[in-house]
């Protein structure tokens, strides 16, 4: 393992205290990469925040204090975790999603041009795509988002590909698929309250953390009328971001849009069949009507991210990905 001594620079993690953020940032110490974080603390937990990154509590539209952390810290890269996520409140509350999302991301990649900032990575969504017209989904398919939450979320991709085209600064957009799980050895996991995510949802129904799951809709067109989603272990996703960064530095002049995914879609009942089976019980399922905009199915295509890194996922099966969650929602439930 590199010590710190041989990376080049430090990388900034905005919203290292969220779920994904908090994994992102044990997987770069782990890798022998310096970490500084910086999170508001509005969603993110500061428990979450690995005691070996330099953690700066602060918002990322605070122009003055992300030049501080670049300048001080020895920034080179930076991941960017901080927003918004939830799709309904996107269509209650748009305008905070445009201002989380996409007005603070201008600020951010901002202070990362004037502070000389070589390489960003930005997290992306699959809802970018909004219904595909077709499965698995490519990244040259058309973007047509359904919500603000997508809307925003493309915006930022657009921003990073004509600051791109004007600065010495790279990117990566990773459009994740359906992010699950914990990281194995139990260091973070998810925390977030209200969470709505359904293998989050589904081991705490089986945990007596609620009494019953959600099913919605069953008429779809699938194999069992559930739909189907394309579930990727949170560490696995981590590592993705290792190899985009390390790509992104080997080739300065090149971006990359990429999807992060498995490739592989299971039905909801699938996921509820999964929970039942590692834990032994049942889940109660409660039958509701189709959500607006819901589509049938949404898996990736991943052959660009295997193509273009040498990222393989090394947890891409269902039920470890629900061994996972379960184990840290067992943890949870004792602090």
């Amino acid at each position: 393992m590199p010590s710190d001594s041989a990376r080049p620079f430090a990388i900034l993690v905005t919203g290292g205290a969220g779920y994904i953020g908090s994994h992102a940032v044990l997987a770069l110490l782990d890798a022998g990469w310096s970490v500084s974080v910086i999170d508001n603390l509005v969603t993110g937990f500061r428990q979450a925040v690995d005691s070996r990154a330099r953690f700066h509590e602060g918002d990322i539209a605070d122009a003055a204090l992300v030049a501080r952390i670049i300048a001080g810290d020895g920034i080179g890269a930076i991941l960017h975790f901080a927003g918004s996520v939830v799709v309904p409140e996107s269509v209650e509350k748009p305008l905070k999603y445009y201002r989380n999302n996409t007005a603070n991301s201008r600020s951010l990649i901002e202070s990362a041009v004037e502070g000389g900032v070589r390489h960003f990575i930005f997290s992306s969504t699959a809802a970018t795509y909004g219904i595909p017209a077709e499965i698995p989904v490519r990244e040259d398919m058309p973007t047509v988002p359904i919500n603000p939450y997508g809307m925003s979320k493309l915006m930022t991709e657009a921003m990073l590909k004509d600051v791109a085209a004007a600065h010495p600064i790279n990117y990566c957009a990773l459009r994740y698929f359906n992010v699950a799980g914990a990281d194995p050895d139990g260091r973070a996991g998810q925390s977030t309250a209200g969470a709505t995510h359904l293998i989050k949802v589904a081991v705490g129904a089986a945990l007596g953390k609620r009494a019953e799951v959600a099913i919605f809709g069953t008429d779809y067109a699938t194999p069992d009328g559930t739909g189907v989603r394309d579930y990727i272990h949170v560490s696995d996703l981590a590592d993705a971001h290792l190899h985009a960064l390390d790509t992104l530095i080997a080739r300065p002049d090149e971006s990359h849009v990429m999807n992060c995914g498995y490739g592989r879609g299971f039905s909801v009942l699938e996921v509820l069949d999964s929970v039942d089976r590692i834990t032994g019980g049942t889940v109660v399922r409660r039958m509701e009507p189709r959500r607006a905009g819901d589509p049938d199915a949404l898996v990736a295509d991943n052959s660009r991210i295997l193509a273009t890194t040498p990222w393989r996922p090394r947890l891409a099966d269902l039920d470890t990905i629900v061994n996972h969650a379960l184990a840290w929602e067992r943890t949870s439930a004792k602090r």
